[in-house]
């Protein structure tokens, strides 16, 4: 290789906070360099949030199709071309993409390379570039934006059979007869209602005793629920214990506390969760540690152990949220372009899972609230009790509000119901601004609406 390429400042990842970060260090004057070994925009747009979200709205198209008799519009039988949705998909995927490589090109002083870095010291990189040729880098500041993926669980069998993860089942070309989902987490439950609209036959297998072990107990008991109302098979306590192919189905052995016995399918879908994409950085080489799971270790500003090397995003194992990640972008942009002093510590960390209702949180649970040694009130109402969700017929599920008996703030929100995240995010806004709860319960809000029913809600606190 020839001499290294000495810049300011290496991102290696074009993922959501690496792409605005890369832009704001090259706008300071800084030459910067991108590295992206396949495709700008990380994961929420190529692989996440973006594509699996326009899967869910034809999902839900095809749902309320189905229910239009209960609003007194009769329609045919609905069917569901599942290669006209996956393009859909990819058009959506490839305009949000085309739009952040065109800022790419309109930023001066911004270079992006498409291979795949490693450490060869703390402040060196050898980038294996797509062409096949290498370059050699060297940065005064590098950051870490490499994301995760799918993980893949330790099953036996698993490799003797066709599995699909978060991203390959989105390229179906044909709506499974029978899905087999492996996993009760935020991924399993949004495709498991999403191919169940779309007309499959679906099972949820979850080892633990409830869905969505982050949340508390009442709040899964009604996810499940809903998806079992949706014609969902929900499975709990059950153990995977080997995976098998069978024809053209597979096998899967799970052990109940009733005993072993097979399930059957068309179709495997593995969502047990994410692993670091750090495992081919040579974080060795440059000295930088990282936890038992391969996430990389910082500090409340973002930065490791190495002096001037920063990760940012699923990569240094925080809250798995796209928003969380671009927030760590803000946190870098203040400290080293702003000289504004700002850390990880006490973010409100606000998310929303897509299944139809929407199940949005934002602060404590209630269980974390008591763990924490708050003296709280709870209050809670479900939406067939508000006015918006009824005349649109979409009164599933409730809302949770944890308040601090003493000071009246708002600790935590939890809705599963209409729009959740939209009204989920009123409540932070109150949150941001440490409003009492008192202010909800009496403000204003126009009827109706569904902002409205945060005055029923706080008024049921004693």
């Amino acid at each position: 290789m020839a001499a290294p390429q000495h810049y300011d400042a290496v991102i290696i990842g074009a993922g959501q906070p690496g792409v605005p970060l890369a832009r704001a260090l090259a706008q300071s004057g800084r030459t910067t360099a991108v590295i992206e070994r396949e495709h700008v925009g990380g994961t929420c747009i190529n692989k996440g949030c973006t594509p699996t979200k326009t899967m869910v709205a034809s999902a839900r198209v095809a749902y309320l199709a189905r229910r239009g008799a209960d609003y007194g519009v009769h329609t045919g039988p609905v069917t569901v071309d599942l290669i006209k949705v996956r393009q859909r998909k990819r058009d959506i995927v490839a305009s949000f993409r085309g739009g952040i490589e065109r800022r790419f090109k309109q930023t001066d002083r911004l270079v992006l390379l498409a291979g795949e870095a490693s450490f060869t010291a703390p402040k060196a990189l050898d980038v294996r570039l797509n062409t096949r040729d290498r370059v050699a880098l060297t940065a005064d500041l590098i950051f870490i934006n490499t994301g995760t993926r799918s993980a893949r669980p330790s099953l036996t069998g698993l490799d003797d059979v066709p599995a699909l993860d978060s991203t390959s089942i989105m390229e179906l070309e044909s709506v499974p007869e029978h899905l087999l989902v492996l996993g009760g987490g935020y991924i399993g439950l949004e495709f498991g209602q999403m191919f169940r609209r779309f007309g499959s036959r679906v099972t949820i297998v979850q080892r633990s005793s409830q869905l969505l072990g982050r949340e508390d107990p009442e709040v899964a008991e009604a996810v499940t629920a809903i998806l079992r109302e949706d014609g969902v098979t929900v499975l709990l306590d059950t153990l995977a214990l080997r995976v098998q192919p069978d024809h053209n189905e597979v096998e899967l052995d799970v052990k109940t506390s009733e005993g072993e016995q097979t399930l059957r399918a068309t179709h495997l879908l593995v969502a047990t969760g994410r692993t670091p994409n750090v495992e081919r950085l040579g974080l060795d080489k440059a000295g930088i540690e990282a936890d038992k799971r391969g996430f990389i270790k910082v500090n409340e500003r973002l930065e490791t152990n190495v002096p001037g090397v920063y990760a940012l995003g699923e990569a240094n194992g925080g809250p798995a949220f796209t928003h969380m990640a671009y927030d760590d972008f803000r946190i870098i942009r203040r400290n080293l372009l702003e000289g504004i002093p700002a850390t990880i510590a006490g973010r409100l960390v606000p998310y929303t899972m897509f299944i139809d209702p929407q199940l949005a949180r934002v602060g404590l649970s209630e269980r974390e609230a008591r763990g924490q040694g708050h003296d709280v009130r709870v209050a809670t109402m479900p939406m067939s009790y508000v006015a918006r969700a009824l005349e649109v017929d979409e009164p599933r599920g409730f809302m949770k509000a944890v308040v601090d008996a003493d000071s009246k703030q708002i600790l935590g929100f939890t809705i599963l119901g209409l729009e959740g995240g939209e009204l989920m995010a009123m409540v932070e806004i109150a949150m941001l601004g440490k409003l009492p709860y008192t202010v909800l319960q009496d403000a204003i809000f126009a009827h109706p609406t569904l902002a409205e029913s945060l005055n029923n809600l706080f008024a049921t606190i004693s």
